[in-house]
């Protein structure tokens, strides 16, 4: 059974930073690429960044430079390190991994994390 499990949301004051986690469990997490999403109420999934099994990342324009996502294969994590938050950064952020099985890609979503940019 394929598991997402975010952790390290919070409330945090504009330019500060936060390290979100991401647990992943059921699936051979070393095979595949992990993103992170964000959403806020009235608009839709956002593309935040993603890391291929490889190591390989890509980001958004809108966190290019301030956030970085990376894995860490021995413990099936996935962690975005968020700096230079602001206001707009506030969402709900979604771990995400698809997995392949039988022919079909199945997407899997975490519950995800709430984050506050306030001061």
């Amino acid at each position: 059974q394929v598991r997402l499990v975010e952790s390290g949301g919070g409330l945090v004051q504009p330019g500060g930073s936060l390290r979100l986690s991401c647990a992943a469990s059921g699936f051979g997490f070393t095979r595949y690429t992990m993103a992170w999403y964000r959403q806020v109420p009235g608009k839709e999934r956002e593309l935040v960044a993603t890391v291929t099994s490889g190591g390989n990342t890509n980001y958004a324009d809108f966190v290019t430079g301030r956030f970085t996502i990376s894995r860490d294969h021995a413990k099936n994590t996935v962690v975005l390190q968020m700096n230079s938050l602001t206001p707009e950064d506030t969402a709900v952020y979604y771990c995400k991994a698809d997995v392949s099985s039988r022919g079909v890609i199945w997407a899997y979503w975490g519950q995800g994390t709430q984050v506050t940019v306030s001061s």
